[in-house]
């Protein structure tokens, strides 16, 4: 009852509640990345969610769109603004997730929602993340974060959908503030992102 009902109602309302609360802040980080990304403070990109169903995830601009001679992007580090750094340290960037969540697309606590083209690349076990709806926080992202391979991320992933319950989201929860706030299992830069995943050997 609770990963199919109890759960999404939830979700509904903390992100509303969530959305009121956080207001000021997300205003002032619209009107900022707006001056500094020519207009545009939001980043939009497909992700695959519940069933590998494809969403539009949305996401505070943290970078610029500059190119090098030859028209291809400047690498991540170049590219990162004096504010979408510090959203990214402080994990503001996932603010406008909350609006996927009222959408239906995400849930507070879940597997992170990846690209596309990484479903073909999953092999069957991994690929049961896809069986709960992705997640701005999960037990991947409290166990490691980007300072593990994508392998025991798939891994904390499965155990997730194979143990959801309100006790285990609590935990996650909990040790989301922590991580946020003690800056923990982050690699050397905020402003490196992971390595693509191209698949696994098995």
């Amino acid at each position: 009852m609770y990963r199919n009902f109890i759960k999404r109602i939830f979700d509904f309302f903390a992100a509303l509640v969530g959305l009121l609360i956080v207001s000021p802040i997300f205003l002032v980080l619209v009107i900022s990345l707006f001056i500094l990304n020519n207009g545009k403070p939001f980043f939009y990109q497909a992700r695959s969610g519940k069933n590998g169903k494809l969403f539009t995830i949305i996401k505070f601009k943290t970078m610029t769109d500059k190119t090098d001679n030859e028209g291809n992007l400047l690498p991540v580090v170049d590219r990162v603004t004096k504010v979408g750094g510090i959203c990214r340290k402080l994990s503001l960037d996932e603010l406008p997730q909350l609006l996927n969540i009222l959408r239906g697309d995400m849930s507070l606590i879940g597997p992170r929602p990846l690209l596309p083209r990484y479903l073909d690349r999953y092999n069957k076990r991994q690929y049961r993340r896809h069986e709960v709806m992705p997640g701005i926080t999960g037990w991947a992202q409290v166990n490691g974060r980007n300072a593990i391979s994508w392998e025991q991320k798939f891994e904390y992933d499965v155990y997730y959908v194979d143990n959801q319950s309100i006790s285990l989201d609590l935990k996650i929860v909990l040790k989301t503030i922590d991580k946020v706030i003690n800056r923990k299992d982050i690699n050397n830069s905020d402003n490196i992102d992971m390595p693509e995943f191209f698949g696994s050997n098995d």
